[in-house]
C-alpha cells in the first residue's frame, strides 16, 4: 500500500474526541498524519500544526472535524494548500460548506473518514 498523507483539521489531544480518534485511525492504517490544532502542541505524539498553511507538504487527504462556520473560514487556506479529497465528517458538513468547497475546486467527500478506513470510531 502506498503511504498517504492526511491532515486532520480539529485534531485533539482529548482521546474521547473524534479529532483524536481520526488521528489514531489514520496512523493505524499506515498514513502519515499531520494534526492541525492551534491550541495543541502535539496530538498522539505527533507535532501539531497551527493551520493547514503550516503543514510542510501538500496532504493527499484533508479530514475535517470542525463546526461548519469554522470550516467556512478555513476553506480558502485549504484550497490554496490543495488536496486530492476533502473529507467533511458528520457535524463538519453543511450545504453552505459543501457549495463553497466545490466552488473552490475541492473534491468533497461527505462521510465519516474513520468508517471509510474500515474501522469503527468505537474501537478508539
Amino acid at each position: 500500500m502506498k503511504t498517504t498523507t492526511v491532515a486532520i483539521l480539529g485534531a485533539s489531544a482529548d482521546r474521547n474526541k473524534f479529532g483524536n480518534k481520526a488521528v489514531r485511525a489514520y496512523l493505524q492504517s499506515g498514513f502519515r498524519v499531520f494534526p492541525i490544532n492551534p491550541k495543541e502542541p502535539a496530538v498522539e505524539g505527533l507535532p501539531s500544526f497551527p493551520s493547514i498553511r503550516d503543514v510542510p507538504e501538500r496532504p493527499e487527504v484533508i479530514s475535517v472535524y470542525l463546526p461548519p462556520p469554522v470550516t467556512l473560514k478555513l476553506l480558502p487556506d485549504i484550497a490554496q494548500r490543495g488536496c486530492e479529497e476533502l473529507w467533511l465528517n458528520p457535524g463538519a458538513d453543511s450545504g453552505e460548506v459543501v457549495a463553497a468547497a466545490e466552488s473552490l475546486g475541492l473534491k468533497v467527500v461527505q462521510a465519516c473518514s474513520i468508517v471509510a478506513l474500515g474501522l469503527s470510531p468505537a474501537q478508539f
